[in-house]
């Protein structure tokens, strides 16, 4: 007969099997419901953990955005890590780049055409210059315990309404006690011509967040006052003003704007509340490791395929092209602590 006290490899095995046993309960009985809730009337699909609000997918229609995107995103504990500006404005924001709203996925030239900077602010004489992102169908949709999946459908349109490409983007999102997590994964498919997304800054999974995570800065700038109206301020105010980018390459600031790495993370504090977002790149995605185009200001994006621009022509221009028929696959994943 073996005993405990002659056989210690028979002890780690039991405790192996009782901490397995403990983690699992305790991975159930702590894992989160996250709901999907479709309201096709106000177009938007509302994503809850546990009943609170995480964010939301979009897609009002070109007469409002330009694009679908997910807005607003919440931490953990409910705070607010994307601007409100323009939909919804609060105190002291910054009331620059129309087009930076929520969470979005586009590109600064596809063909000629400036999906990025594309808003209803643009003049309708230089319209023709810029293409539109068209939500066209919820494909597939699944809440659970732990994670949701939500499918989605689009046409990134010229401004004569011809697609160049049709995309599917399926979101995964997650949520702890502690944490948010949203997984991106988007296809584009060229469809009847040649595709080229040319060496542009602009691009390309971009996320606004709110002025408590931007960098202190003591440029004059426009923002919003308590009522929403757009006021001059020549001295910036940097109370509660916290954000600091770092990556991982151990790069810093402003710094960090144009050089690659494999993910980023902006931390900072919103009422008092300690958060970090990171976005990572994945190894499978054209460009690995990104590039990034983040800013002080509160810009805080990912572009892999804009190797001249980001290193002033000391890289060649990429110019990815997907000839008719291609497709590609891009992935992200964002994380809110």
């Amino acid at each position: 007969m073996i005993s405990l006290k002659d056989n210690s490899f028979l002890k780690k095995i039991i405790v192996l099997l009782l901490t397995t046993t403990v983690t699992g309960l305790s991975t159930t009985a702590y894992a989160q419901t996250v709901k999907l809730v479709p309201n096709e009337s106000q177009k938007r699909v509302d994503v809850l953990v546990d009943g609170q609000p995480f964010t939301s997918y979009i897609y009002p229609g070109p007469a409002v955005l330009k694009k679908p995107v997910l807005y607003p995103i919440r931490s953990a504990t409910g705070q607010l890590i994307t601007r409100g500006w323009p939909i919804d404005p609060r105190p002291g924001e910054r009331v620059d780049h129309p087009h930076h709203v929520g969470m979005w996925f586009n590109y600064g030239d596809v063909n000629g055409l400036d999906f990025w900077n594309n808003s209803t602010d643009i003049a309708p004489e230089k319209r023709s210059q810029y293409g539109t992102i068209v939500h066209t169908g919820i494909a597939a949709m699944k809440s659970g315990k732990g994670a949701a999946t939500l499918t989605v459908t689009a046409d990134w349109n010229t401004p004569t309404d011809q697609t160049l490409l049709r995309e599917t983007t399926t979101f995964t999102f997650k949520g702890s006690k502690t944490d948010r997590t949203i997984d991106r994964q988007t296809t584009l498919t060229a469809l009847t011509t040649d595709v080229v997304f040319r060496d542009n800054k602009e691009g390309m999974i971009g996320l606004r967040v709110s002025r408590e995570l931007e960098h202190p800065a003591m440029k004059p700038d426009l923002f919003t006052d308590a009522s929403g109206k757009t006021t001059a301020v020549p001295v910036l105010n940097n109370e509660g003003v916290t954000g600091k980018y770092r990556n991982s390459e151990g790069v810093e600031g402003e710094a960090v704007w144009g050089k690659r790495a494999a993910e980023m993370s902006l931390t900072g504090r919103i009422n008092n509340q300690p958060v970090t977002v990171t976005i990572l790149d994945d190894p499978k995605n054209v460009g690995y490791p990104t590039y990034w185009h983040a800013r002080g200001y509160g810009l805080f994006a990912a572009n892999p395929l804009a190797p001249s621009v980001f290193t002033d022509k000391k890289e060649p221009a990429l110019n990815y092209t997907l000839k008719a028929g291609q497709s590609v696959t891009f992935r992200y994943q964002v994380v809110i602590k």
